[in-house]
């Protein structure tokens, strides 16, 4: 069975039955089912009783569902389903918009039709028109689902007061929230809190589940963590299988600085976030930056299907992100050239320098300092970051870093992979390798693949008479588009 995209105009109940029938988690999040007799739509997923073929309608999103008149379960919950994922293809360019449009929905910074499409410098009527065309809703339609789903989870998975689960899911007021709720959900807001079961991380604060498609590959991914993590920024507990970092994260037109504990449960393909008091109210901004930072919106099965034989001894391998472009980008120069653990050991000094302490209230031990910001290390002269043991030409390539950043497309995420990266190296200091590992884990590029890597090209070439060439190389590495970059990471964890 092919996966079903939210562009495709009907999803046929003969394609998708079968898929519910066997709650085959490859779907979840895919495609939502509708029951006409119970009025609900539900997760692939869901183990409620199996509705008969006749009383379903499937929907490629919970907003066609929300559209349709139907409400979300509350057993499955349809709010902690993977995202169906953005697909790296070729696209003309109102997909693109639409699509773009979209992920600055999710993003949560965008607050109406008006500003969004001003954003993408379109008419509302265009956007509207190719956004209905792609999506199958109108971006209001869109909008308030994102909204109501998320208002959904903070009443599940919180305490936080009603006024501020209304503020956080992005409602100008308490009123209009309920209104909003009881018309969509034909429910009160305050019912779901009574019975709802408490959740929490390893240290007890409550925590908000983030649900992904299996297998997934938890140990791995926190081997790469730990491996690079610098002390002050970032912890990883791999028997409890926990990440405990700082972050800011910008929501309603502030930044909100703080600390997020991720705890794995992989019995239940699960990621429990627990965002400390500071962020808790920019959680409808910090949702989608974890699931980029953790890759929880990977589809594992077409990724290890498409890298065959290379994914068969860690199934399931993830696409580590980040949670700030800025710092992955700093850590990217300062690697160039020297081992993991010298890198880390430098970006160890960087922070104790040039870092903030976090608001002691948020802190844990290990984990009390924020990484410094673009206009600190902008105004910084390059003397003061060779004192740390840095060479002088990369002190002054961060300088530049820092000071073009406002204008950087890969600081606004936004933009082509191409031009960004034209961008990049035309920055000095910065060759083609760093800047694709830039993209590759900045923008959680799927098909990066940094030339002149001397392991890759190791990795490659065994088995052949002669050493590759760079360029063999990179035609070597072509059997593994459009996941080239998960090729990347399984080639790097491979023997030699």
């Amino acid at each position: 069975m092919s996966m079903p995209h939210p562009s495709d105009p009907l999803l046929d109940v003969a394609q998708c039955y079968p898929a519910l029938l066997a709650r085959d988690a490859r779907f979840d999040g895919r495609w939502f089912v509708g029951v006409t007799s119970t009025g609900v739509y539900c997760r692939p997923v869901c183990r409620v009783r199996m509705p008969k073929p006749a009383n379903c309608r499937f929907f490629a999103t919970a907003a066609q569902a929300e559209a349709a008149r139907f409400r979300p379960c509350l057993k499955c919950r349809p709010e902690l389903a993977p995202a169906a994922g953005t697909r790296w293809s070729v696209m003309d360019a109102s997909q693109t918009l639409a699509r773009q449009a979209a992920a600055l929905l999710d993003g949560g910074e965008i607050e109406s039709v008006e500003g969004l499409a001003a954003r993408l410098g379109i008419t509302d009527r265009h956007l509207r028109r190719i956004f209905a065309a792609e999506h199958g809703v109108t971006p209001l339609q869109y909008l308030q689902t994102r909204r109501l789903l998320l208002a959904k989870q903070l009443l599940a998975d919180s305490a936080l007061p009603m006024t501020e689960v209304a503020a956080a899911a992005g409602f100008g007021s308490l009123r209009r929230f309920n209104a909003a709720f009881a018309e969509h959900y034909r429910l009160q807001p305050s019912s779901l809190r009574r019975g709802a079961p408490a959740i929490a991380t390893a240290c007890g604060e409550p925590a908000l589940r983030l649900a992904y498609r299996p297998p997934y590959a938890v140990d791995a991914l926190l081997q790469f963590l730990a491996a690079r993590a610098i002390p002050g920024i970032e912890q990883v507990d791999p028997l409890q299988r926990t990440v405990t970092r700082t972050l800011r994260v910008r929501h309603g037109g502030r930044w909100h600085a703080g600390r997020i504990v991720a705890r794995f449960d992989a019995a239940k393909s699960l990621v429990l976030l627990s965002p400390c008091a500071a962020v808790w109210g920019a959680t409808a901004s910090l949702i989608p930056i974890v699931r980029r930072w953790l890759d929880l919106d990977a589809e594992p099965a077409a990724v290890d299907e498409q890298l065959g034989g290379l994914a068969a001894a860690t199934p399931g391998l993830r696409l580590p992100g980040c949670t700030d472009r800025f710092e992955l980008a700093v850590r990217a120069v300062l690697g160039q050239q020297i081992t993991v653990a010298a890198a880390r050991t430098l970006g160890a000094r960087f922070v104790e320098r040039f870092g903030e302490p976090l608001d002691a209230a948020q802190a844990l031990p290990r984990v009390d300092r924020l990484f410094p910001l673009p206009e600190r290390i902008a105004a910084t002269p390059a003397a003061a970051i060779a004192e740390l043991g840095i060479i002088g030409r990369r002190a002054e390539a961060l300088i530049a870093l820092a000071r073009a950043w406002p204008t950087l497309r890969y600081a606004s995420g936004e933009g082509a992979t191409a031009e960004a990266l034209a961008e990049l190296e035309q920055l000095p200091g910065i060759g083609p390798w760093t800047a694709h590992y830039m993209l590759m884990r900045g923008w959680s590029w799927p098909d990066a693949f940094p030339p002149g890597d001397v392991v890759l090209r190791q990795r490659l070439s065994q088995g052949q008479p002669a050493p590759l060439s760079a360029q063999a190389c990179q035609a070597a590495a072509e059997r593994y588009r459009p996941y080239r970059s998960y090729a990347v990471l399984q080639l790097w964890r491979s023997p030699a």
